[in-house]
């Protein structure tokens, strides 16, 4: 069994998703392990990772809409404001989503649905450079 990590530094424009589908697979395929776990850990709690659909971008835009009604910017609702209006929105935001996930790898790909991909979703207003690690477990 072997093992592979590496952090990679996605800049995110502002609140919304980024894909990082792309760089991941090309992180799995350098590795060279033909079976095996795939985990991806978000370092930050005011972003998050989601596997979603890749192929149509009304997609993105609706996610994007549903959490601003979930996790509204409003001063008077939340007590934590150290970063500004939308730090708390953004707290809430990623403990409804999550920071890490898993995929398996089959014959040296990653084992993703047809329209699926790998984003980090930002939830800060602001551009952002944020740590996701890619840890790969396998043979």
């Amino acid at each position: 069994m072997r093992q592979a990590i590496r952090h990679m530094t996605v800049e995110a424009p502002g609140r919304g998703l980024v894909e990082i589908t792309s760089n991941v697979r090309r992180f799995v395929s350098e590795q060279l392990m033909q079976t095996g776990l795939l985990t991806l850990f978000c370092r930050h709690t005011s972003a998050s990772l989601l596997i979603q659909e890749n192929a149509d971008p009304s997609v993105r835009r609706d996610l994007e809409a549903y959490f601003a009604t979930l996790a509204p910017e409003d001063p008077e609702r939340y007590e934590h404001d150290t970063e500004g209006a939308d730090d708390m929105p953004a707290h809430l935001r990623t403990a409804l989503t999550q920071v890490q996930l898993s995929v398996p790898v089959e014959r040296g790909q990653m084992v993703l649905g047809t329209w699926q991909g790998i984003y980090l979703f930002e939830h800060r207003r602001g551009t952002q450079r944020r740590d996701v690690v890619l840890h790969l477990i396998g043979e």
